[in-house]
Parts: structure tokens; C-alpha cells; sequence
């Protein structure tokens, strides 16, 4: 097993680890809360038996660590349990109130992936290359001012951009700036798509339609995603430009674009 696959599944495994230990300080603190669950659901008009069927049929008339296991055993099969919080007294599954909001985040994550991986290794391969160059330095200043403000920041920004599109010709602002910036900011904008700031997307939504409105949030991350991933791109083939076989590499008149990708970057991709 080579170095790689091994350290992808000594993480793999610490993750699991961590996951099992953070379910058991879950399951002990909420077990541990005062107060009884079958009565504060049923009310105080509810009598014994009712209030003791409700124990038994979710499992509280049970040991704490007999409880934990059987919930673990079924959630590894798929069954999460029910949800106690509808209001319209429908008890519904976690996994039915899960589900489509995972798909949503996974279709995100994809999509925000496809755009930020590919660009990041691209800017941070650039970057290494020309160091110290204006690009260099542009695409440096960029990444560390995005990465200094948080993710909603990002996207209120876009979103007023967004919005500031049709608007911005006919505020005060527009109105007190000279003439030709006041042209420039509002073609500028005009340029900007005019991405939907909401959007309800369901099961019934086109596949286009889903992108096109997931486009926003997606933007937002990948600007996040590209600034972390761009710099650790770029310090990472730094480093391994430093190295005594890619002197080697040179020395055999290869060029710095070829150097970088066959080279320098598969063992800056190393975990």
C-alpha cells in the first residue's frame, strides 16, 4: 500500500473514531437532561399509562447504554428515528426531513467543487511560477482580503451586487458621482448576471434550473474555497520546487510548466 492510500485511510479512520466519540458526549448530554421527554411531549393532562406507553414505545423506559447502542445499530441501517417537532402532529422520520436538504448540499458541495478545485490548482500553479510577479502579488492580496471576511459577508456582497444591477442608476449615489463614473459603475454591474438572490428549489425543478439557481451560493463558496486552496496550492509547489529532484528535472531540459505538473505538484498533492 503506498503512502497515499494509507494516510487517506488512517484518516478515514480517525474520522470515525471522532464521530463515535462526539455521538457518545450527544447521546450522554442529552440523556442527561432534567425532566422527563413522554411528559413534556403529551402534556400535563396526559395519565400514567399514556405517558408510559409513549416510554416505552421510544425507548426511554430503557438503560442509557442499551438505548445508545440500539440507536447506533440503527442508524447504521439507515433508520434515524422520528421527529417530535412537526406541528401539524404528524410524526415524521429524520431521514425524510434529511433527505432533501442533503441532496441540496451535495449538489452544492459538487458543483461549488468542480468550479473551485480545477481554478484554485490553476491560480496556485500560476502563482508559483511567476512568484513575486504582479500576478502573483494581485492574486495574494485577493485571496488573503477574501479570506479575511466570513462566508455571509461574501455573499451579501454578491447578492447586493446582484440587486444593485437594475437599481443603481437611479440612487442618490449614482446621482452625486461624476458623470463617467457613474457610467462606468453602472455598466460594470450590467455585466454582472442577474443571478436570483432567492430561490425554492424542489424535486420537480430542471437540472439547469437547479444550477442556475444554486449559481449565488455556489460563487460565494468557491471564492472561500479558491483563497484557502490557491495559497496552499502555491506554497505547497514552492516547497517542492526547492527540492533536489526538480533541479534534476531542469538540469534535463524540461520546461517550468512540465516541471511543475509532472513533478512538483503529484507530490504536492500528497495528504
Amino acid at each position: 500500500m503506498n503512502s497515499v492510500a494509507k494516510t487517506v485511510l488512517q484518516r478515514l479512520g480517525l474520522g470515525l473514531i471522532t464521530l463515535f466519540i462526539v455521538s457518545i458526549i450527544i447521546f450522554s448530554a442529552v440523556a442527561m437532561l432534567p425532566g422527563d421527554f413522554a411528559k413534556a411531549t403529551l402534556g400535563q393532562s396526559a395519565t400514567p399509562e399514556t405517558v408510559a406507553a409513549l416510554q416505552h414505545e421510544i425507548g426511554l423506559d430503557r438503560p442509557p447504554v442499551e438505548r445508545y447502542f440500539s440507536w447506533v445499530g440503527k442508524m447504521v441501517k439507515g433508520d434515524f428515528g422520528s421527529s417530535f417537532a412537526s406541528r401539524t402532529g404528524y410524526r415524521r422520520t429524520v431521514a425524510e426531513i434529511i433527505a432533501p436538504r442533503l441532496y441540496n448540499t451535495m449538489f452544492l458541495a459538487v458543483m461549488t467543487a468542480l468550479i473551485a478545485v480545477p481554478l484554485a490548482l490553476g491560480l496556485g500553479i500560476v502563482a508559483a511560477l511567476y512568484r513575486n510577479s504582479w500576478f502573483d502579488r494581485v492574486v495574494n492580496t485577493v485571496t488573503l482580503t477574501t479570506i479575511s471576511f466570513p462566508e455571509f459577508f461574501v455573499a451579501y456582497m454578491l447578492a447586493f451586487l446582484v440587486i444593485s444591477r437594475d437599481t443603481f442608476a437611479g440612487t442618490e449615489l449614482a446621482r452625486s458621482l461624476p458623470a463617467w463614473l457613474a457610467i462606468s459603475i453602472n455598466w460594470t454591474l450590467n455585466v454582472v448576471p442577474k443571478f436570483p438572490t432567492l430561490a425554492n428549489i424542489n424535486d420537480e425543478t430542471p437540472f439547469w434550473d437547479h444550477v442556475w439557481r444554486a449559481a449565488l451560493p455556489s460563487i460565494t463558496l468557491t471564492l472561500v474555497i479558491v483563497a484557502h486552496m490557491m495559497r496552499m496550492t502555491r506554497a505547497a509547489i514552492l516547497n517542492m520546487l526547492s527540492s533536489p529532484y526538480i533541479d534534476m528535472a531542469r538540469l534535463k531540459g524540461m520546461g517550468p510548466m512540465v516541471v511543475v505538473v509532472r513533478h512538483a505538484l503529484p507530490n504536492a498533492w500528497a495528504p
